[in-house]
This record gives C-alpha cells, structure tokens and sequence, in this order.
C-alpha cells in the first residue's frame, strides 16, 4: 500500500509496492551516472507512479530521481525524508530559504547536481535570480538580509561538521528562529550532505532544463509551487 507525501508542491507516492507497470522500451539513457540506469518496465508500481506525477508537473524527470532508483529501498527512504525536510508546511523557513540552504552547502561539498537544480528552485520559490548565484561563488559577499546570512552561517557550521554552541542558537533566535528552525536547518544540511556525496559516487549530471529554470520574469515555469 502506498503512502502519500508532497515533492515540489506535488502530491506524490512514496511507499512500497510489489508489482510492476510495463512500458515500451526507453530511448538510450544520456550519460547521467556512472551506475546503470534501471528500464522504467523493471520498477515497481510506486516508484513508476512518483516519477510520472514529477515529470507531469515539472515537464521533465530530474535525473536524481533516474539515478537513485538502482537501488529501490533506498529511493524510498530517500524521498520520503526529502519530502519531511522540504515541503513541510511547518516552522519559520519558507521553501526558497529551505532551496538556499541547500545551495550553499551543496558548493562547500562541490556538488555539481545539487548546487545546479536547487539554484533553479530557490530562484523560481524566492523571485530572485542573482541571489543563488551571488551565494555559490561566496555567499560571505552575497547580497543577503541579516536572518539569510545568520541561518546559512549556521548551516555552513553544520556542514563543516563545526562544533555547535549556544551562541549558535543565540544568533539564530536573534533574526527570529527558534530552536525547532535550528534543527530544520541542521537536518537539510546534513541530509544534503548525504545527497552531495552520492552525487558524487554516482557521477551524477544535472538534467539541462535546470540551467536556466526561474533566471527570466517571464519564465512561468511549471515547477513553481505554494511557498510560504
């Protein structure tokens, strides 16, 4: 039985299922990652379900979600805990400051996929699109507000694997975030610490579309979804 969770604003499948939809041979994969990439008729009916609501809503499938499903049990958890950490609708982080966080850990760790396809959502979530780039080439200089530069200061700290005090969390709760926000901030930039390094195991590329997702006003681009 399927559990349901949200991805990207998008209602979406995350548990377990036993059977398989069958499907007309793919084209050739491109060059996405260095493991093979499984043929949608081998997938089980839960991960094929998820993956067509995400394609449906965005227009194309993010290659992570290709590449991780070599390895089915762990796609699940994968996505489910994504789902926990991102869309939450929970907590004093909007859904661009969730997409920042990601950004600015995911340079420090030099992750290609990641730093490129969450650019693209914090640019689309927060109508800025400079910031993300301003952040990946030294966020110390980005034009930040006072409460972005304290909660990626404290995700960096995270993502250093810094020894965390009570100044820490004194310097949070000073531009607004309590002590549940400090963990939702830990928790992405370790999670996306995870992601970054199996990024990197796998060689994985992010997909074109992403490079210039939310850069034009007019850009109405069907992955925008209901931030705070």
């Amino acid at each position: 039985m399927s559990q349901r969770g949200v991805l990207n604003g998008t209602p979406v499948a995350v548990g377990a299922a036993a059977t398989s939809r069958q499907f007309s041979s793919d084209a050739p994969p491109q060059n996405i990652s260095r493991y093979p990439i499984p043929n949608k008729k081998d997938l089980p009916f839960d991960m094929l379900e998820l993956m067509e609501e995400v394609e449906t809503k965005g227009g194309f499938l993010p290659n992570v979600f290709k590449v991780l499903a070599h390895r089915p049990a762990e796609f699940r958890a994968f996505f489910s805990y994504y789902n926990e950490l991102m869309n939450k609708e929970t907590g004093g982080l909007t859904k661009a400051d969730r997409e920042l966080i990601v950004v600015a850990t995911s340079i420090h760790n030099q992750c290609l996929y990641c730093v490129v396809s969450h650019s693209a959502l914090h640019r689309i979530y927060s109508k800025k699109p400079t910031l993300a780039d301003q952040v990946i080439v030294n966020y110390e200089n980005a034009e930040l507000s006072p409460r972005e530069r304290v909660m990626l200061d404290f995700a960096l700290a995270v993502c250093r694997s810094d020894t965390v005090t009570d100044q820490h969390f004194l310097s949070l709760e000073e531009v607004g975030f309590d002590r549940e926000d400090a963990w939702d901030i830990a928790a992405i930039a370790a999670f996306f610490a995870m992601s970054n390094r199996l990024a990197h195991l796998t060689d994985m590329r992010p997909n074109a579309e992403f490079y210039n997702m939310g850069r034009m006003p007019r850009d109405k681009t069907k992955w925008e979804g209901e931030g705070k």
